[in-house]
């Protein structure tokens, strides 16, 4: 792909997952455009530094920065990196910062985020779905650390491509991205599948780090923690397939020995409790428990740690 034909990319939300990405691609040479609220000051001025243990320290001094969508040009990709908590909110700067028949990618954790965002959008604008396999995290105004990992698989959800030929199409060329970033990239054939298969990794660990105050490292040396780990991510894969997602035979303990091999790691959801932001219980928790009872299976540890996540949410902290 020349430089000429490149796309237009705007990154809405720049913390750690779209501060990343968005870093890689523009370190890259590609044309991108940061929307920021609380670290647009620091970020105009002083740029974005990504601490990357794979691919070293990148610097970029010069960011194309904006405090609202409004003054950013149209682009043709929009990778949003926000919270899902806050995706209503974000619905008029996406509206704003898409070019026409953009594709909007949403860089988020969770189970049918798409589909209650879909609603919200113009019909015009391709929807994507994409499921970042990262540690990473935002230790200060516009400096981002990333201990590990870094694959992204992207997923169509809908827009104005009903041709599964050009929504593979879309996918590649998003997976084509990223891939020229030095990062591994898979368009999935299944957005469904690819969530459900996420969540057997984030349900547990990003509720057992709030609970249990406590890292990677921790949770799987002591072997009641990773028994419950074990235990709760056969439930997500029993969710799974009981809405129709058979899950990769023996996917767990895949997970659990990539995590093994992992440096210790605080999930998002710990850096939000502990920063007293909104945590996303709803598209982590709240969903896959709705879908899989609607499909008559019960999710008893991931319902009893979603209770107790929601009185430590609504806890004066």
């Amino acid at each position: 792909m020349s430089v000429s034909q490149r796309p237009r990319i705007g990154v809405i939300g720049t913390g750690a997952i779209g501060g990343f990405y968005g870093g890689m691609l523009a370190h890259a040479g590609y044309d991108v455009h940061f929307l920021l609220r609380s670290e647009y000051p620091a970020v105009a001025a002083h740029g974005l530094t990504l601490n990357s243990a794979s691919h070293g320290t990148v610097r970029l001094d010069s960011v194309q920065a904006y405090h609202t969508a409004a003054d950013m040009p149209p682009c043709d990709w929009l990778l949003v990196g926000a919270k899902t908590t806050s995706n209503a909110d974000l619905v008029p700067a996406i509206i704003e910062a898409a070019a026409p028949g953009a594709k909007v990618l949403l860089l988020q954790n969770g189970l049918a985020v798409e589909d209650e965002l879909r609603p919200l959008l113009p019909d015009s604008l391709h929807l994507l779905g994409g499921l970042c396999f990262i540690c990473v995290h935002r230790a200060a105004a516009g400096v981002i650390e990333h201990q590990a990992l870094g694959a992204i698989n992207l997923g169509y959800h809908s827009g104005p491509a009903s041709d599964q030929a050009v929504q593979q199409q879309i996918l590649q060329e998003g997976a084509q991205l990223f891939a020229a970033t030095g990062l591994d990239s898979v368009a999935m054939a299944d957005l469904q599948q690819a969530r459900w298969q996420k969540l057997v990794w984030n349900v547990p660990y990003n509720g057992l780090s709030v609970l249990l105050n406590a890292g990677t490292q921790a949770l799987m040396a002591s072997a009641d923690s990773r028994a419950l780990i074990e235990a709760i991510m056969q439930e997500v894969v029993e969710g799974a397939a009981a809405c129709g997602n058979q899950l990769p035979h023996g996917y767990p303990a895949k997970l659990l020995a990539a995590t093994e091999r992992m440096p210790d790691y605080l999930p998002s959801m710990y850096h939000d409790f502990i920063q007293q932001r909104p945590l996303e219980l709803h598209a982590i928790y709240a969903t896959p428990l709705a879908a899989a009872a609607q499909a008559g299976q019960r999710m008893p540890r991931i319902e009893a740690l979603y209770q107790a996540l929601c009185f430590l949410e609504r806890r004066p902290r």
